[in-house]
């Protein structure tokens, strides 16, 4: 089960594919935060999920929003991903310790080793005031998601 809304965000330090590090805390007083993870990179329903953001990025990012998107693929990975989608936004890697990240937020799956897709809206105070999973194979509703967005921004 992923962590339920109104509780502290679990901050977490992991590198874009850029080999950056970002800092979920680094946003607290100035950004909301749409907190995106997949289970595998160059797969279907990610590639689908992942386009339809770098497709309508000006509604998932703004100066009062940051996207960050995570799986337990390699920065490596990432890197390569990102250039041949055109993705302009962070892929951060929760390679090691494997998926600590995705534990943290409930959204690890124990039996492939990779996330489940759990998304999170998480307010400037770092506080989560959207919470949902999807299993690998069941795409997201990313309605849900602006709606989120819009609501910690009024």
């Amino acid at each position: 089960m992923p962590i339920d809304v109104g509780v502290q965000a679990p901050d977490f330090l992991l590198r874009d594919q850029n080999n950056q590090e970002v800092r979920l805390s680094d946003f607290r007083g100035s950004k909301s935060v749409l907190l995106v993870f997949y289970p595998l990179a160059f797969t279907g329903t990610c590639r689908g999920e992942l386009c339809e953001v770098s497709e309508n990025l000006d509604v998932y990012a703004s100066s009062e929003v940051q996207i960050l998107t995570v799986s337990v693929d390699s920065v490596y990975s990432h890197k390569v991903w990102a250039e041949r989608e055109g993705y302009d936004f962070p892929l951060l890697a929760d390679f090691w310790p494997h998926g600590a990240v995705a534990q943290a937020y409930g959204v690890f799956n124990q039996e492939r080793g990779y996330a489940n897709r759990g998304t999170f809206v998480i307010d400037k105070a770092g506080i989560v005031r959207f919470a949902e999973m999807n299993m690998p194979g069941e795409a997201r509703d990313q309605a849900g998601w602006r709606k989120a967005l819009a609501e910690v921004q009024a």
